[in-house]
């Protein structure tokens, strides 16, 4: 049975695509939540890049295969499904024996659906954390074919360019793309409450809900304002970007970076009675 630990506290959640659950598991706790999701998650516009990385794949261009996000992998299945179903046992099959390296447990747990795991996990859910990973390798890398699942479009410049000095080709694919879920006036809002008080936490899950807060309201409104309120991170990834606008994360869970042990790190910050 639930203990109403947040009864009393206000809660912005800008997450989208599991915003119900999110929601649902602050409420239990007697959490107020003001939805307000930033950013919506959509398939890539053209899918035509997509089946071109899909049916390379699955021919067997690729000795690796770096997944940065769960999403992206499913968004793989699904334009699979929707353009081209009888490629899929062929690249699945070629999944299976690629050598797999995640960034985080989220990649990990849509691996495990299709009965998979990492044969290379990142300890730290990070593109640093990844290129830590394969540093003891990189000797090993020259001449390889490393796919790579970007996280979102962003060209992820930093690994791409590790694994071509290290003499790996590279072959990236953007199945998804982030797109504006919420009008600007609203996003304003959600500021114009934050600077009055009124949202006792914001818990961002997401580096592109950072990125359009900041786009929206301007960094140095952002930064003011966030001052004013206890900032939640799910990961490091969010956090840093957090950081490189000069705000400070109050809570972050420990080592699983998902929903529930990030409500609990809200749960054990805003617990204790108002000073």
């Amino acid at each position: 049975m639930e203990t109403h630990t947040l009864t009393g506290r206000t809660i912005a959640v800008p997450e989208t695509r599991e915003l119900d659950l999110f929601a649902a598991l602050l409420e239990r706790r007697g959490a107020q939540v003001l939805r307000c999701p930033l950013v919506a998650i959509r398939d890539a516009p053209d899918p035509q890049p997509v089946l071109t990385f899909i049916r390379r794949f699955a021919a067997g261009a690729c000795d690796d295969l770096i997944l940065l996000t769960g999403e992206g992998l499913r968004r793989l299945l699904s334009c699979l499904a929707q353009h081209e179903p009888g490629l899929e046992p062929a690249f699945l099959e070629q999944l299976a024996k690629v050598r797999k390296i995640t960034r985080g447990p989220k990649p990990a747990r849509a691996l495990r659906e299709l009965g998979l795991k990492p044969d290379i996990a990142a300890d730290v859910p990070t593109t640093a954390g990844i290129i830590a990973a394969l540093q003891p390798l990189a000797f090993s890398l020259e001449g390889r074919s490393c796919g790579v699942q970007l996280y979102g479009n962003e060209p992820n410049l930093p690994l791409i360019e590790f694994l071509q000095g290290c003499g790996a080709g590279v072959l990236t694919v953007a199945p998804y793309s982030y797109a504006d879920s919420t009008e600007d006036a609203a996003v304003l809002e959600l500021l114009a409450r934050i600077e009055s008080g009124g949202i006792d936490a914001i818990a961002f899950t997401s580096t592109p809900q950072v990125r359009r807060l900041v786009t929206v309201g301007g960094a140095a409104r952002v930064s003011a304002a966030l001052q004013r309120t206890h900032v939640a991170a799910i990961g490091p990834v969010v956090a840093e970007a957090l950081g490189r606008h000069g705000i400070t994360v109050q809570s972050m869970p420990e080592d699983s970076f998902f929903l529930k042990p990030m409500t609990s790190a809200i749960e054990a910050a805003l617990a204790a009675p108002r000073s």
